[in-house]
Parts: C-alpha cells; sequence; structure tokens
C-alpha cells in the first residue's frame, strides 16, 4: 500500500500532515511512504530526514499522487490537485463536510474516499486520533501569547519599589478545548482569569484551573453527542450578549473560542460591546477561520476598533509548526494504524467500525455518510 503526503498547498501553512517518526510507525506497518520535496520545511524537518525515515522524496506532485493508495494531508486539495488523485485512492485531511461543500463534491467527483479529520468521533477509543482537539489546544495557548504580546500590560500583579501593578483581567468565552488551554495559559502567567460557556457542565473545569466561571441562566443548552456546545435561540444569544457586556467591559483581554460544529461560528462580542471595553484593550477571535466570533474582525487582520486591538489571525496552530506537526502526524498515523488490517497489509473500511462510521464522508465516489446530506445539485 503506497502512501503519498504533498506539500500544502496553502503559502501560509507550515504544519506537514506527517513528520519523520511518522513515517518511520507507516513503513513499520508496511506502508511505502512518498513524500513531497519540502513537505516538512515550516516545521524545520528536512528532505533528508524523511529519507532516513524510510520515504521517498518525489519533486512532482503529480508523480507523487499517481497511483496513491492513500493521501494524507492537513488540509484539502485545491481543484487542479483533486484532478490528479487517482479514483478509489483515500484522501485524509481536515475536510469539513458541512462548511467545505464544493471541495467535498469535487472529490466525490473524482471517485475517491474522503475521510474527514473533523468528523472522527469523539470517544474513549477514537481520544488518541483526535486532531480537531490536539490542535485546537494549542490554538488556546497561542492566542493567550499573542494577547500578552499586543496588551500593554503585564500579565502578573507585580510589587515593585514604585508601587503595586494589578494582574491583567482576561476573559475567555468557550471553554472547551481550546479555552480550557487558554485558561490555563493565563493563569500560568499570572492573570486575572475569568471564564464562561453555555454548558454549565465545564463550570468544575474552569474552576479546577483557577479561573472564575461566570454564570448566566440561558435555560435549556447542553452539548451534541460529539461534545460540542448546541447552538442558541435567537432570546438566548441576546441574554448571553447582555451579560457578556458586561464582563467585556472590565477585561483587559477577551478570547472567544465559541464554535458550533458543522456552522458559521456565532457572533458573540459586538460593535456595542468593543465600544463598551477600555481602551488598549483586546480581543482575540479563535473562530476567525469560521467566520468569527466577533463583529467586524477580519480573517488574517488586525484590527483597531474603537480603540480595541482584534487580533482575526487564523489558523493559530501553524504558528508553532513544530508541535501542531507531531501532534497532528501522531492523530493521523494512530488512525491508520487502527484501521490497519494486518493480515492484507493495508487499511480496512469496515463499514461496523464505529470511526469508520462516523469519518468516512465518501466512498469511492459515493457518499456514506448518514449524518450528512448531499447531492451533487
Amino acid at each position: 500500500m503506497r502512501i503519498a503526503v504533498p506539500k500544502e498547498t496553502d503559502p501560509r501553512e507550515t504544519r506537514a500532515a506527517v513528520d519523520p517518526d511518522g513515517v518511520r510507525r507507516l513503513v513499520k506497518l508496511g506502508a511505502e511512504v512518498t513524500c513531497g520535496a519540502g513537505v516538512g520545511v515550516g516545521a524545520n524537518y528536512s528532505d533528508d530526514a524523511y529519507r532516513e525515515a524510510g520515504a521517498e522524496i518525489v519533486p512532482r506532485e503529480q508523480d507523487l499522487v499517481a497511483g496513491a493508495d492513500i493521501v494524507l494531508r492537513v488540509g484539502p486539495p485545491v481543484a487542479h490537485q483533486t484532478k490528479m488523485l487517482s479514483p478509489g485512492c483515500l484522501h485524509i485531511s481536515f475536510l469539513d463536510p458541512f462548511l467545505e461543500r464544493e471541495k467535498v463534491l469535487q472529490l466525490a467527483q473524482a471517485g475517491v474516499s474522503i475521510l474527514s479529520m473533523q468528523m472522527v468521533p469523539r470517544t474513549t477509543r477514537a481520544q488518541k486520533l483526535d486532531a480537531l482537539s490536539s490542535q485546537a489546544s494549542l490554538a488556546g495557548y497561542v492566542a493567550v501569547i499573542l494577547a500578552a504580546d499586543a496588551v500593554d500590560k503585564v500579565f502578573p500583579m507585580m510589587t515593585t519599589p514604585a508601587g503595586t501593578l494589578h494582574p491583567t483581567r482576561v476573559f475567555v468565552i468557550g471553554a472547551g478545548v481550546a479555552g480550557l488551554q487558554a485558561i490555563a495559559t493565563a493563569k500560568r502567567l499570572g492573570a486575572r482569569v475569568e471564564a464562561f460557556d453555555t454548558r454549565s457542565e465545564v463550570e468544575e473545569q474552569v474552576r479546577s484551573l483557577g479561573a472564575r466561571f461566570v454564570k448566566v441562566d440561558l435555560g435549556e443548552t447542553g452539548q451534541t453527542a460529539q461534545g460540542y456546545a448546541k447552538a442558541l435561540t435567537a432570546e438566548q444569544l441576546d441574554r448571553q450578549r447582555a451579560l457578556l457586556a458586561k464582563n467585556c467591559a472590565l477585561a483587559d483581554v477577551v478570547i472567544t473560542t465559541a464554535k458550533v460544529f458543522g456552522k458559521p461560528a456565532p457572533v458573540i462580542v459586538t460593535d456595542e460591546m468593543l465600544r463598551g471595553m477600555p481602551p488598549g484593550a483586546v480581543v482575540v477571535d479563535l473562530s476567525v477561520d469560521t467566520g468569527g466570533n466577533v463583529e467586524g474582525s477580519v480573517r488574517d487582520e488586525i484590527k483597531e476598533v474603537h480603540g480595541v486591538r482584534v487580533i482575526g489571525l487564523g489558523n493559530l496552530p501553524r504558528r508553532v509548526a513544530v508541535h501542531a506537526t507531531q501532534m497532528y502526524s501522531s492523530n493521523v498515523v494512530n488512525l491508520l494504524e487502527e484501521l490497519w488490517d494486518t493480515d492484507q497489509g493495508q487499511v480496512s473500511l469496515d463499514e461496523n467500525d464505529e470511526i469508520v462510521q462516523a469519518a468516512l464522508v465518501v466512498r469511492e465516489g459515493v457518499f456514506c455518510n448518514e449524518c450528512i446530506s448531499f447531492s451533487s445539485s
């Protein structure tokens, strides 16, 4: 079985789908691994490191993916790359079938099988495959580092001969994986941290990290079977914004992490709320890649709005490319090991397997995931 790992298309992307250690594990399984030239350069992995791990380096992408049984990427392919793939090959990458419909249709029309890393189930067995969580954790860390650099204050309380400096107040909206890591990082830097989430069940986790949990009665909220927060009604959003406006007005740093799986991110921080924040405050929109939680935030831009610095930089894990690549590679290789049929020497897409049922969107051009409704029209 031949596994191809192309260099990422997006020039801003620094991560690679597989690191040299991942190549070693795949070769040990019995796979033949080919990598694109410069595949790991963004994460400081040389082509020689991949060769030493057992991979063959192929300069031209068309030669690389032609005839490959499996193609591994971080992000989805662009249209001309889809045409290079052989019918029947398995393409594995981040690919949201709800928000990237056109890319899914292109791959399906090419007769390719699609396994989406976003769709990996949040179960005990699949925990080591959960690339969304591993990358979100890094994004939460990076968000705090960006905020600490941008805000005109120090994070910790300091007692000096010139007087006492009060700690920076950080307000984290959303206490999922990214939010919890943001809370933990801000606390380690010495900030005073408060956090909000629609799910009351995360209060204990927030408090265990040393932050104060902000409560508001929104009525019935809860979470999906996958562990994501459910979308709020218009009335619940209004009640939530009224509470959040008060907390944002007191904060030096606000970090928003709220996402609804398969849908655009909800607007949480409005223009009016930004207007009420202190001059010099910083807001980091961690959901800018899926529409943004902050009104007026722009992907890959830092804007000043009413004296508040709004950071809308996308794809934050790429800023810590070495660890982001290591984690994603581990998740992907864990997935292949989990589905590997030792007797056949290849990946087995058993339709009764819970991971395959959840994450396989298309099988050889045919839509097969019951959770997703698709037509080519």
